[in-house]
């Protein structure tokens, strides 16, 4: 009996085999890092040039052991409780494909004028534009309350006495009262082209520039804003 060779099969099964096998997992594309700094300072940059006087800043290092996940479109923000104002930090998230978040931390300076006292000034003491002076600083490192502007001042109390050159603060001034509950005042009635003045009677107490209710002598009962000097105005 003649024997017959058999078929060469071994490039097939190759085939099969290859075609069989899992293919292997592509790299998962990583986060630049460098660019994620970029992204917080032109969020540093837009959300600081409204601060008052010249706003500067500086961003701390990101862990460069941070492994993140490549995102199209990183998006900075503040988080919750932070300010825009000294030692600070800045979130950075990813919504798509990947979901992650990292805090970058910052400080911001802003360099102003501000306020301070030319003279000691003593408790009650009503505040005049020649009690002031002004100097430049970086308002980060001074309470939020400290004034900016004389006319946020002028012609407010001071509720405890203060040293010459420290900075004056909104909480360290008390409204002046202008009207006394059952006081005789002046009700003053502005409109278009008049000018009315007459008395009435104070039904409040009232500081300056709050609205109070007073009585006309025919029994009116009027609103109007209380002015320093016994004066109360309405206009239409």
């Amino acid at each position: 009996m003649t024997l017959r060779p058999l078929p060469v099969l071994l490039p097939a099964a190759i085939l099969m085999a290859s075609l069989a096998a899992p293919t292997a997992a592509q790299p998962v594309a990583r986060q630049d890092l460098v660019s994620l700094r970029g992204v917080a300072d032109q969020f540093l940059q837009s959300q600081t040039a409204g601060l008052p006087g010249q706003a500067s800043h500086t961003l701390g290092t990101i862990d460069s052991r941070l492994n993140l996940p490549a995102c199209p479109a990183p998006e900075a923000f503040l988080p919750p409780g932070s300010r825009l104002w000294g030692k600070t930090s800045i979130g950075i998230r990813c919504n798509a494909p990947s979901n992650w978040t990292i805090y970058v931390p910052a400080s911001i300076q802003v360099i102003a004028e501000y306020v301070v006292t030319a003279v000691p000034l003593a408790q009650g003491h009503i505040v005049t534009a020649g009690d002031l002076t002004k100097i430049k600083g970086d308002l980060a490192t001074l309470p939020a309350t400290v004034i900016t502007n004389d006319a946020q001042a002028i012609g407010r109390s001071v509720s405890a006495s203060l040293p010459a050159g420290v900075p004056l603060r909104s909480d360290t001034l008390k409204t002046q009262q202008a009207i006394q509950q059952g006081q005789l005042i002046k009700l003053t009635t502005i409109g278009p082209g008049f000018q009315i003045s007459s008395e009435a009677r104070a039904l409040n107490n009232a500081t300056e520039g709050q609205v109070t209710q007073v009585r006309t002598p025919s029994g009116q009962v009027i609103s109007g804003v209380a002015k320093l000097g016994g004066i109360v105005e309405v206009t239409y």
